[in-house]
């Protein structure tokens, strides 16, 4: 599998850098929204851009392009390849650059993780390999976005660049209805569930045996993490004073958990995929956890490698360095 992850204000280092030097673009159905392209005049800047959407109001809409092709993806791409246009020595690619350009962005890797006694919200990746997810907005969107190996088509359910809160919860029980032999974790922040968290009585009452994960900070963290980074620290209206998640699951009829430490991940999460209906879990993570890479509000990537200033919130590492 050759997947580089997301890229944009969030994205991998890898994944910018091969989009930043790419000769080439192929954008499938995709709007070119602010925050995968940043700032618009930098992306891409050395490609030509072929943009297949089956509407042509998003042709053209945001970012120029270069071949404008309108119609079914599916219908597409298999025109492309009865025609012979594939990755190859006579398609579309240049296996002789691709694999220097996959040896040159190999070195740059993903959070790994320390081993420490608080729970920090990537160790719900490296240690809780036994999810497959099913949903997502906010910081922990994008953690999960970043942080957990999908290995099956369509496993990531999230509202996308709109961030909406609260669509988590009722979006994992779709989920596990639309697939009950699945099993759907619901990614949630401890903000972001308050605002539907009375659908716990729809996963009592239809016995919808969706896991759920708490991301539990204290705060609204992607507004937080904005008031950190480019306002000075000026928090406003972004601690809360949340519930006792466990008891109000409990009140529903539902188990619960509170993990407050590393170590409690890996036996929190087999004792909710062990029972057979709906699990909660509230993971009381590092309060002030930053969602790293990041690329500020109109900056391009190609600028945050120019300038030594902002390096401390450049793609390529999880944590601030001054």
């Amino acid at each position: 599998m050759l997947s580089l992850g997301m890229l944009g204000m969030h994205g991998m280092a890898f994944a910018n850098m091969a989009v930043d030097e790419a000769d080439l673009v192929v954008a499938i159905g995709m709007r070119f929204d602010d925050r995968a392209t940043m700032k618009a005049s930098s992306f891409a800047a050395k490609a030509r851009i072929i943009h297949i959407d089956i509407d042509p109001a998003e042709i053209g809409k945001n970012i120029k392009v270069d071949v404008p092709i309108v119609g079914d993806a599916k219908s597409i791409l298999r025109e492309l390849k009865r025609r012979g246009c594939e990755p190859g020595p006579r398609g579309l690619g240049q296996p002789d650059r691709s694999l220097a350009a996959r040896a040159s962005i190999a070195g740059h890797s993903r959070w790994g993780g320390t081993a420490a006694s608080v729970c920090h919200p990537q160790h719900l990746r490296s240690d809780g390999r036994q999810c497959s997810g099913r949903d997502r907005g906010g910081q922990h969107q994008m953690w999960s976005a970043q942080h957990y190996c999908f290995k099956k088509p369509n496993s990531l359910i999230s509202s996308g660049g709109l961030g909406t809160m609260g669509f988590e919860l009722p979006a994992a029980i779709g989920a596990k209805i639309g697939c009950p032999n699945e099993t759907v974790w619901c990614m949630a922040g401890d903000g972001s569930l308050q605002m539907t968290i009375q659908e716990l009585a729809t996963a009592a009452q239809e016995r919808t045996a969706i896991k759920i994960a708490i991301l539990n900070n204290g705060y609204l963290g992607m507004v937080r993490q904005w008031q950190e980074m480019f306002f000075g620290k000026r928090y406003v209206a972004t601690p809360l004073s949340g519930p006792d998640f466990v008891k109000i699951a409990e009140a529903y009829g539902i188990p619960g958990l509170r993990v407050k430490k590393r170590i409690e991940v890996v036996p929190a999460i087999q004792k909710a995929m062990e029972h057979p209906g709906p699990f909660l879990i509230d993971f009381v993570v590092e309060p002030e956890e930053n969602v790293y890479p990041i690329v500020p509000p109109g900056a391009a990537f190609c600028e945050q490698l120019e300038c030594p200033r902002r390096k401390a919130v450049m793609p390529g590492t999880n944590r601030v360095s001054e």
